[in-house]
């Protein structure tokens, strides 16, 4: 008895040989023989470092209320200078014009504020807007002080860029109150008054007695200078 082989139809035709052929490659393939061209890879961008930023601008502010409170000691007055529209060029050029005893520096507001916070100067809180360059003066003689600025504004027509205050002697000064600080008695001024009303009679001499407070201890601290002086030289 013979037996009889039975075939099914498959649920696919079959595939030609050339897909066959391709299908074996496509699955086969070696990678050191074929002829496709790989994908290149652009070599990663350096990840950004916020941290490392953040701890540099966070040195250079703490330098910045360093330097302010290096200026603070021995100054007789801060002043801020509205700057807005100044260029690098004015600036060196009126630094140039500056007394020696006088410094101008440019920081911001919120780090002024910190190297004063908890000092005498702390009067200068009103002056806290808008972009400000800042003069200490390390001089009683603040007249001499301020006049170069004002000759450089008239010069250079900056109305614009005003004093926007000052404190003196713990004193806040508006931009409308700076003739007073402007119209100052020098030292010798004050000295030679004092000579004056010496010799002039009772009435003169208290008069000078009555004058500001900051008057008689400039005259003060000027005829003790000068006792040191002679006591010096002999």
């Amino acid at each position: 008895m013979e037996a009889t082989l039975f075939t099914f139809p498959s649920s696919k035709p079959p595939l030609p040989p050339s897909s066959a052929a391709l299908s074996l490659k496509s699955h086969f393939s070696n990678p050191f023989l074929s002829t496709t061209q790989h994908r290149k890879f652009s070599p990663k961008t350096p990840p950004t470092l916020p941290k490392i930023k953040a701890a540099i601008s966070r040195t250079k502010k703490e330098e910045t209320v360093e330097k302010v409170k290096q200026e603070l000691e021995g100054c007789h007055l801060i002043a801020g200078i509205g700057y807005k529209g100044l260029t690098v060029q004015q600036f060196q050029e009126l630094r140039t014009q500056l007394p020696e005893t006088s410094k101008l520096l440019v920081a911001k507001n919120t780090l002024v504020l910190k190297a004063i916070e908890g000092t005498k100067w702390e009067a200068l809180k009103p002056c806290m807007k808008g972009m400000n360059a800042w003069l200490f003066v390390h001089s009683e003689e603040i007249p001499a002080a301020l006049k170069p600025y004002r000759t450089f504004q008239k010069e250079k027509k900056l109305e614009d860029n005003d004093f926007t205050g000052a404190v003196f002697e713990g004193k806040f000064y508006g931009p409308e109150e700076f003739k007073a600080l402007e119209n100052l008695p020098t030292r010798a001024e004050v000295y030679a008054q004092l000579l004056g009303a010496l010799k002039g009679p009772a009435s003169a001499v208290v008069g000078t007695i009555q004058a500001p407070a900051r008057d008689l201890i400039m005259v003060l601290q000027a005829y003790c200078k000068k006792l040191e002086e002679e006591g010096a030289g002999q």
